[in-house]
């Protein structure tokens, strides 16, 4: 069977709706199990409780496709793979801080072409899909406003430019925080808002671009839509398309260029 791009985006806005029943009611809870992964990074009982249900819904409704997620790794073949985080900013999540959400992708032959990031605790659910644009929907309060289609900024200056990046610690790992600090010097605002939001901020035109590195395909395939149809762009630190290169650079597209070059210096 072939489904339209159309029918995968459907599908991912309703497993996202899905997830966020599973890992809300976890967020503050008193009972919340936190243990270490091997690479040390912690992990809870949500991460692993909304990808199962993730996995639970693809394989219904998408049998022959397959599945890389952050907890369960890799199942199933083929040209059509679903790229899931659980629960993106889990450091976040355990603290109490609400700037998390699941980040489900489709990738066709390696390229995400439908993207969802829903953020419950903030009450917001980006998505994006090739040829249908990018969009914004609040999750909670009142039902009925229509979502909101995004657009990146207009700023052409990384002079003028308002920058977010990841922790500065793995700028640092990865023998880039003197980079990170001179492109802190050079323009006009930075903050380290960090994971999946500050490229949502980079998709809605709030801000103009964000770096981060030591990321995975699944932290950040799902952005990749969204910030394209948002007329944006996205690649890694060295200037190569797709979520398999190890950094995130997204940008309003205007600058890209000169962020890689600093990032290239």
């Amino acid at each position: 069977m072939t489904w339209s791009i159309a029918d995968d985006l459907s599908l991912a806005l309703s497993i996202a709706a899905d997830a966020d029943l599973v890992s809300a009611p976890r967020f503050r809870a008193t009972d919340l199990v936190v243990e270490a992964k091997p690479d040390r990074t912690p992990v809870t009982d949500a991460d692993r409780a909304v990808e199962r249900r993730i996995r639970e819904r693809i394989l219904a409704a998408r049998p022959g496709d397959g599945i890389l997620g952050e907890e369960f790794g890799a199942e199933g073949g083929g040209s059509r793979r679903w790229i899931v985080d659980p629960i993106d900013g889990t450091a976040n999540f355990l603290r109490g801080v609400p700037v998390w959400g699941t980040l489900l992708a489709l990738a066709v032959d390696g390229e995400p072409l439908v993207g969802v990031v829903s953020a419950p605790a903030l009450g917001l659910r980006w998505w994006g899909a090739r040829g249908c644009g990018a969009w914004v929907d609040r999750t909670d309060g009142p039902h009925g406003d229509a979502p909101r289609a995004l657009r990146v900024s207009g700023v052409a200056r990384l002079g003028d430019a308002y920058f977010s990046h990841g922790a500065v610690q793995l700028w640092e790992a990865e023998g880039r925080g003197g980079q990170l600090a001179a492109i802190a010097r050079e323009v006009w605002r930075d903050h380290g808002y960090g994971d999946f939001w500050q490229h949502m901020l980079v998709a809605e035109g709030v801000i103009d671009a964000a770096a981060e590195f030591d990321v995975q395909p699944y932290d950040v395939a799902a952005i990749i839509p969204i910030v394209e149809e948002a007329g944006g762009r996205f690649t890694d630190a060295g200037g190569t398309s797709g979520p398999w290169g190890g950094s995130a650079v997204s940008t309003n597209a205007l600058l890209h260029d000169e962020l890689l070059d600093r990032l290239r210096g």
